[in-house]
């Protein structure tokens, strides 16, 4: 057995109730872009495709009995996440920066509301050799542009329509009919 503990995944796909794409899906909208007590709680975010590739190398070149943490090591706080997301689809939509700032609204924190998730990912890194491809703007600015485009994956995802949510990554993803 080789165990794997990753943190905050994000990209294309990702169900549009989780922080990246549902403040791209309300912003882009103009709705209010509900933040948690004072969003200084912490995530530590990791490119999906790198978590596979990861997951992979793991599974391959892993040592039985050994658990890897797979780390992005790009840790923000929510509101910087979010302000983050406002400037890439203020560059994407041309709309200026503050139309999306303005939709920006502090909301009461839910119970219970971890302040911080993070992993380091040492082992992995010097055992296997394995650490994140590509830059993390750089993938962050590839999954605004995959949802800015995908809307009516979001919507069907949003609409709990999942015929026409999974039908749309069967298709897109494999390349096959679902039918």
């Amino acid at each position: 057995v080789v165990l794997t503990r990753s943190s905050n995944n994000f990209g294309p796909y990702q169900y549009p109730e989780k922080l990246i794409p549902l403040m791209i899906s309300k912003a882009i909208s103009g709705q209010n872009l509900p933040i948690y007590g004072n969003g200084k709680q912490s995530r530590d975010w990791l490119y999906v495709r790198d978590n596979c590739d990861a997951l992979i190398r793991v599974l391959t070149e892993g040592e039985d009995g050994n658990i890897y943490n797979i780390s992005g090591n790009q840790e923000l706080s929510n509101i910087d996440m979010v302000h983050t997301l406002c400037q890439l689809i203020s560059d994407k939509t041309g709309i200026p920066l503050k139309h999306y700032s303005d939709l920006i609204k502090y909301v009461e924190d839910r119970p219970g509301h971890d302040i911080r998730y993070s992993c380091v990912s040492n082992k992995v890194l010097s055992k296997i050799g394995w650490q994140p491809s590509e830059n993390f703007l750089q993938n962050l600015e590839h999954t605004v542009d995959w949802y800015l485009s995908n809307q009516s994956w979001v919507q069907a995802a949003m609409d709990r329509d999942y015929e026409a949510y999974y039908k749309q990554v069967y298709d897109q993803l494999w390349g096959i009919s679902s039918e």
